[in-house]
């Protein structure tokens, strides 16, 4: 059912975020930086083609996943969210499968669904590439938008109508444990932020002594990792787009002077002039049109995305038109399709309306509409083209370099292509049309370490569009990325995981990466991994285990220890990943065989009804749910088990106390047990 405070689904302005493919990336400059997140400023659009926004929701959650390292302060927050977030796809390749019309009603769940994803997306942004200085100082802020976009996204996924949908009963208790690890999660306030909100409160008070302390400012700068001379241009990056921003004023010369301190300790001489930026003075004006409100302006005249008129308007290849501006940022954005029919583009190029343009500038001139213009069309378009064709040629040269004889060019050239990959969805296009997919698979092979994490970082980045996903595969990648998980670096296997994990969304892939012996590595990974890697592995290996076949080889690979570590581990937060994981496996008569044995038993029950501080309702829930699927699956034995092991009194609690679902599955269990005869 829908809630009562869904909104009505709106038109999008492509000035407002819209779903794009980010690999392990910075911003690439372009884009409007995000500070903080304001409540309800998206504006959605609504395909007449229903089936565009399963698309749309894909492409968000995949772009989501992919956002990148987080700033210090919400690190634990971020990936917590992303993690829930990620569970989501399972769901949504499910409605993708069927291939059915949607209801009116359904697609408007789904909008829904993906307003409260932007707003997830556009605050993981901000955590992600705002300034660490600056977060710190507004953490208590940031945990409130934290708990609003939970609560939009919780009740975003209450609102899905999983009976219209026609979604198995294993994904809608999937999605629906997800809703409610949104519905309970809570920042908790460890050591670590109460020293850096004291250090935080030092060095800004100017009564106090000690705010010069440079023992304090050491201590504070390696908390916020700006210790570096990297990490400092990067901070100093992130406070110049915040300079721009109105609701940072009054903290600007405050985050000014500590950043001027923490490069002082780093032996950097820099001021205040740091942050003037020249270029923001010469940005080109938006179009805007100011006319009568008593004038009707022709529809003809309107571009469908913004509903502005037309300044510069251009033509794709279904024949519709729109402002050059808006189309570009919605081709930029990983779409392929006309946002106004919904058909699938043929190709992205764009031709100027010369004659819609003329008919509009006579219309303007006649009603005297003013418009501001950019600067003159023809030189804009005349410098574009230019600066275009001179990055295909850098772009170009860096792919004929990779088949250099010479290390060190190859070197440079893998890791130049890493950073365009990661910069924007056209030079990921650009690359993957440049041929320089194949050089880069064959760089996977190099002796030289740096090589071979550059270039499947590259193959990660460029594997974000779902075109590139099917050109890596066919050129056969995938063994030699499976080789990288086996033998490369840290960071080269953590990324081998993540690009098979990237992969593995398409169903066949699934079937190749479990052929050639990809999942053994990834359990590796997962038992002795960083924590990134167990992450990176963890993810991989559930989106690999709704394939039957595979979680078979899962359970070979021996899977099942290490997700019984981490269980046990809960410093590392990931029991809800592998609580998933295991109820994937339980469904296959081998899984539940392994999972059977009494020591995994005992220390089930032992998690289902401990009653430590890190073991969470949510945790037990997930636990429940996987007794529940053994013992309906696998006969009394399992059910047995567990009453020789006091699961009785545990179970007996958790129908009365546990989460809504947890207590569903109690009582199932409990009825189960019942129609054994082995309990009152």
């Amino acid at each position: 059912m829908l809630s009562k405070k869904s909104k009505s689904i709106q038109n999008l302005s492509l000035n407002s975020p819209i779903p794009n493919g980010i690999g392990d990336l910075k911003n690439n400059g372009n884009q409007e930086e995000i500070i903080l997140v304001e409540e309800d400023n998206f504006m959605i659009i609504t395909p007449k083609e229903g089936r565009d926004i399963i698309h749309d929701l894909e492409v968000l959650i995949e772009s989501i996943g992919l956002i990148g390292d987080y700033r210090t302060n919400q690190k634990k927050e971020s990936q917590n969210l992303v993690r829930r977030i990620k569970l989501l796809h399972l769901l949504i390749q499910e409605i993708k499968e069927t291939n059915a019309p949607l209801l009116d009603s359904t697609h408007l769940c789904l909008c829904n669904l993906r307003k409260a994803l932007l707003h997830a997306k556009k605050l993981l942004k901000t955590c992600a590439m705002g300034s660490k200085i600056y977060l710190a100082l507004e953490r208590e802020a940031i945990t409130r938008m934290f708990n609003s976009v939970n609560a939009k996204l919780s009740q975003a996924v209450d609102d899905i109508p999983f009976d219209d949908l026609n979604i198995s009963d294993e994904v809608k208790e999937q999605t629906e444990l997800m809703g409610l690890q949104l519905k309970r999660a809570k920042r908790r306030t460890d050591t670590q932020d109460m020293e850096l909100a004291m250090d935080m409160m030092i060095v800004f008070s100017k009564e106090d002594g000690r705010n010069a302390d440079i023992a304090i400012m050491e201590r504070l700068a390696t908390k916020l990792d700006l210790g570096t001379p990297e990490e400092l241009r990067e901070e100093t990056k992130a406070v110049r787009r915040l300079s721009k921003d109105k609701r940072a004023e009054e903290h600007m010369q405050l985050i000014l002077d500590l950043l001027n301190k923490f490069k002082q300790i780093a032996g950097i001489d820099e001021t205040n002039a740091m942050i003037n930026d020249d270029s923001a003075t010469n940005k080109p004006i938006k179009p805007q049109t100011i006319k009568s409100p008593n004038i009707e302006t022709p529809q003809e005249f309107l571009c469908p995305i913004t509903l502005e008129i037309m300044t510069d308007p251009v033509i794709v290849s279904t024949g519709q038109t729109y402002e050059r501006e808006s189309i570009q940022k919605w081709l930029e954005s990983n779409h392929r399709t006309c946002p106004k029919t919904g058909q699938v583009l043929e190709h992205l190029s764009i031709a100027p309306n010369y004659a819609l343009k003329n008919l509009i500038m006579q219309w303007c001139e006649k009603n005297k509409v003013e418009v501001m213009r950019r600067k003159d069309d023809s030189t804009a378009t005349a410098t574009a083209t230019a600066s275009s064709a001179e990055h295909k040629s850098n772009v170009m040269t860096l792919i004929e370099n990779l088949s250099s004889f010479c290390v060190e060019a190859q070197r440079e050239a893998v890791h130049k292509l890493r950073l365009l990959s990661k910069e924007s969805p056209e030079n990921r296009i650009l690359i993957a049309e440049s041929r320089g997919i194949p050089p880069l698979i064959e760089l996977l092979k190099s002796k030289d370490s740096k090589i071979k994490e550059h270039s499947v970082t590259t193959l990660l980045n460029l594997s974000i569009d779902v075109t590139n996903k099917k050109v890596i595969t066919q050129n056969g990648a995938i063994p030699t990325i499976i080789q990288v998980l086996l033998n490369g670096n840290v960071g080269a296997k953590e990324n081998a995981a993540a690009t098979l994990f990237s992969l593995s969304m398409l169903d066949e892939n699934k079937v190749i990466i479990g052929l050639y012996d990809g999942i053994p590595p990834l359990v590796n990974l997962l038992e002795k991994g960083t924590v990134r890697g167990k992450r990176d592995a963890a993810t991989a290996l559930f989106n690999l285990c709704l394939n039957s076949m595979n979680k078979s080889r899962a359970i070979e690979a021996g899977i099942v220890t290490p997700l019984l570590g981490l269980i046990d581990d809960s410093e590392l937060g990931m029991i809800d990943e592998a609580l998933s994981i295991l109820l994937l496996i339980a469904s296959h008569p081998q899984g539940r065989q392994e999972i059977g044995q009494l020591t995994f038993i005992q220390s089930l029950i032992e998690f289902i009804g401990g009653d430590d501080h890190d073991v969470t309702p949510k945790n037990k829930e997930g636990a429940v749910a996987l007794l529940l699927e053994l013992g309906l699956n696998g006969g009394s034995s399992f059910l047995l088990a567990a009453l020789q092991f006091g699961v009785y009194e545990y179970l007996v609690d958790i129908s009365q106390s546990g989460t809504n679902r947890a207590q569903r599955k109690a009582c199932s269990i409990l009825q189960l047990m019942r129609q054994y005869e082995q309990i009152p």
